[in-house]
């Protein structure tokens, strides 16, 4: 198949269909997030902040319960503005990694 052909055939998907091909695509990606880690073994193989064991999915529980990114970085200290930015795209690309082990850690 030609990239041309592939191209008509996407044009003639539907907005949902174009969606979800979309985000079965990115999430297939192997692209490294900038600052943010998985690595087996450290918390559960947890995205967390680099080099640390501060996970991604704790700073958006902390953000959904009304904690400012000032109030963060204090009780953070080794967390730069920079990897709040990274936390939040993580979490924004990847929702449902998120809301699954905040939900699991409400479980516990």
């Amino acid at each position: 198949m030609t990239i041309q052909e592939l191209q008509t055939q996407l044009l003639s998907l539907t907005s949902d269909e174009k969606a979800n091909l979309i985000h079965f695509l990115a999430s297939s990606l192997e692209t490294p997030w900038q600052g943010i880690h998985k690595t087996p073994g450290v918390m559960g193989g947890e995205a967390c902040i680099r080099d640390t064991r501060i996970p991604v999915w704790l700073l958006v529980s902390y953000s959904r319960l009304g904690l400012s990114e000032a109030k963060l970085l204090d009780n953070y200290p080794t967390l730069m503005a920079t990897d709040l930015v990274n936390a939040w795209t993580y979490a924004s690309a990847n929702p449902d990694e998120i809301n699954r082990a905040i939900d699991r850690q409400d479980e516990e």
